[in-house]
């Protein structure tokens, strides 16, 4: 039996798909672009919006009376917003942070931009995040976009995720490595 996170991916993968092949149709990528982060931020930001497309307390007219209200205030295109409609009358809302990600792999793929996942002991500057853009884009061949997080844990360095490539050059995996080395002399 397949998970229902694998099919809440599986749905909102068709409903991606859609509205991809629309929008690109149209030349509106940037705009969709710019629409995702802002669904991306409402989500995050709302949890009255995570309880609306969550809850089955409401009703399917309630959900699409409040998304397409939501939409609406935000400007969404009509492509994106008669989607979220249609998703709320086949009580599908609750896949749309998965809709939202699975766009947001499409319009990267489109323009051939890939998402490193940078984990570092401490913030990185301005600089140093550039920097590390250029290096990842040379090896790459790709325009590359930095997801940055703070792990105090690593002590110094960092882990860098790029596609099914990991760099980990943390203190914390090198002293792991030392330990284990000094085990098998000793």
């Amino acid at each position: 039996m397949a998970s229902t996170a694998s099919i809440s991916a599986n749905i909102a993968g068709r409903y991606a798909q859609a509205v991809f092949d629309l929008v690109k149709e149209q030349d509106g990528l940037d705009q969709l672009a710019t629409q995702l982060d802002d669904l991306r931020t409402a989500l995050s930001g709302s949890a009255d919006l995570r309880t609306l497309i969550a809850s089955p307390l409401y009703s399917r007219e309630q959900q699409e009376t409040a998304i397409a209200a939501i939409a609406a205030k935000m400007g969404l295109s009509t492509t994106l917003s008669n989607t979220l409609r249609l998703m709320a009358q086949n009580r599908r809302l609750f896949t749309l942070p998965q809709l939202v990600a699975r766009l947001g792999e499409l319009i990267a793929e489109a323009r051939g931009e890939v998402t490193a996942e940078v984990v570092s002991a401490a913030a990185l500057s301005a600089e140093q995040q550039k920097r590390l853009t250029e290096t990842l884009a040379a090896k790459s061949g790709k325009t590359v976009k930095l997801n940055t997080s703070v792990d105090e844990s690593l002590i110094g360095g960092m882990i860098v995720k790029l596609g099914s490539q990991m760099i980990d050059s943390s203190i914390r995996s090198k002293l792991a490595s030392l330990q284990n080395a000094m085990k098998e002399v000793g």
